[in-house]
């Protein structure tokens, strides 16, 4: 698609991201990428990272609140990213957010997530949400790749509009599963850890 094409030379010109393969190679298996979140420009700037063979088969999750808002927002998270848009305003069942990623997931797709569930400073990541170890365990199979983004809160700040063109860098990391009987707590902060020490990769 042109629009895609677009989008994704637009967002290398503006985000200069230097990609990084750091234990992991950009295999065409189905993954889970998993990443911090400080920007509207995260999920965008990852997707774009993806060679366009696995691009075209990954889908971000996304809050429906902002993609939802405006026409073009919407004709790119339906018609260009194929986002799994999840209802973050009203009182969503958590059960139904799983059962559309899965869906995504059962459908051959891979996903982009953001387990903190909100943005944040850049700095330090919040814990981890509880439905990455959900979808962990209803499709173990599937890899989970942690992946670190720098630099993208200081590209377009929250409440901006305009990004700045700045240096990014978005570094891909060795994937990890769940191990047998992990609870959920120890294996959120050590997916948590996986994304946090590429900061320094």
């Amino acid at each position: 698609m042109i629009a895609g094409w677009l989008l994704v030379a637009l967002t290398r010109l503006l985000s200069s991201a230097h990609v990084r393969w750091v234990g992991a190679r950009p295999d065409a298996v189905q993954r889970v990428y998993v990443a911090n979140h400080s920007s509207h420009l995260d999920f965008i700037v990852l997707w774009s990272s993806l060679p366009a063979r696995l691009r075209a088969r990954t889908r971000p999750v996304a809050g429906s609140d902002y993609w939802e808002r405006g026409a073009v927002r919407r004709y790119l998270a339906r018609n260009v990213f194929h986002a799994v848009l999840i209802d973050r305003q009203h009182a969503v069942d958590a059960r139904e957010a799983l059962e559309a990623m899965a869906r995504a997931l059962d459908g051959g797709d891979s996903l982009i997530l953001f387990p903190e569930g909100t943005r944040g400073t850049g700095r330090e990541l919040a814990p981890f949400r509880g439905g990455l170890y959900h979808l962990a365990q209803r499709r173990p199979d599937v890899e989970i790749v942690p992946v670190y983004l720098a630099n993208l809160n200081r590209i377009l700040p929250k409440g901006e509009v305009l990004p700045a063109p700045l240096l990014s860098r978005v570094t891909f990391g060795p994937p990890i599963t769940l191990a047998a009987g992990e609870e959920k707590g120890a294996f959120l902060a050590r997916a948590r850890e996986s994304v946090a020490r590429l900061a320094d990769a």
